[in-house]
């Protein structure tokens, strides 16, 4: 496995995100080492409030977010996933699956941080990967919430905008990750905050992970993807600890995908379940401090 790490100067600069980086190992599954990246702020001895990113963001997703959360007393933890940010990023298109991502973050959050106590917040991939944590080990857990993401099993017909963007990763010769973070935000973003959202690649051979993302989403009930989640909604099925959907409005890929979480996970139940209006897909974007205080409240209600 050859592994491209971005130079810290790529880093530098960037607007409103002059948080340290820490770093944690962890084994790559095929004999080598890869280092990931996360933002750890706040008091240490708090119990953790875990927020995963997304496709093809990093934790600068989360910048907006951080803050509040500190200033209430909570201690933030936002890794990036391998691939993205300032973590390692393997250099080929198959070194990656979603059962390895899901690995990737389970030895540097469990095995490295030893999180405990967790209330989580995922969207997009955030949410692939981090609910398949939750399922791991619950108990780790005292809360979880969930925004404009889902947990597929590849039944069901996948939607035609997707396929597209399938098929987009697999076959444009140039994939502009700033400009694909401005497409999905209701906002338009400053070339600063778009140069930042590229920072991570800033050599074609980065973007494998980026690239391959979107065809790791399970389409189909075999998919190796679909069956694993598939067990993980079984879990997710007797999961009584608070669980919060806060999605956005202005988002048409994952509209409607709260459903299932309401109909199925127990925690669910009695939450305020909240819309979060003006955001589109990437809602910490969009609405960062209004996303913060309903996890604020949240954490506080329960």
């Amino acid at each position: 496995m050859q592994i491209y790490r971005t130079p810290d100067e790529s880093f530098e600069n960037l607007p409103d995100f002059d948080f340290e980086p820490h770093y944690a190992e962890v084994d790559s599954g095929d004999g080598a080492t890869i280092r990931v990246a996360y933002v750890d702020e706040g008091p240490a001895e708090a119990a953790p409030v875990l927020c995963l990113h997304g496709e093809p963001s990093w934790s600068f997703l989360y910048r907006k977010m951080i803050g509040p959360l500190v200033d209430a007393g909570h201690r933030v933890v936002a890794p990036d996933l391998v691939g993205f940010g300032r973590s390692d990023k393997p250099t080929a298109q198959d070194d990656y699956t979603y059962a390895r991502h899901v690995d990737w973050m389970r030895q540097a959050l469990f095995d490295r941080l030893d999180l405990r106590d967790i209330t989580f917040f995922g969207q997009d991939w955030g949410g692939l990967v981090g609910l398949r944590l939750v399922a791991a080990e619950p108990d780790r857990y005292t809360r979880v919430a969930i925004g404009n993401t889902g947990l597929p099993t590849g039944h069901g017909a996948a939607s035609e905008a997707f396929l597209n963007w399938q098929r987009f990763s697999q076959t444009t010769e140039h994939f502009p990750v700033g400009m694909i973070i401005n497409g999905g935000t209701t906002s338009d973003l400053s070339p600063e905050v778009i140069a930042a959202y590229d920072a991570p690649f800033p050599a074609e051979e980065a973007k494998a992970g980026a690239r391959i993302f979107p065809t790791l989403v399970p389409t189909t009930p075999d998919d190796p993807g679909g069956i694993d989640n598939q067990a993980a909604w079984t879990v997710l099925e007797t999961f009584d600890r608070p669980f919060l959907c806060c999605y956005s409005d202005s988002d048409p890929i994952t509209k409607g995908g709260d459903a299932p979480f309401l109909a199925k996970v127990p925690g669910a139940q009695g939450q305020p379940h909240t819309t979060i209006e003006g955001g589109g897909h990437f809602l910490q974007e969009d609405r960062g401090p209004e996303l913060a205080a309903v996890l604020i409240d949240f954490i506080a209600s329960t």
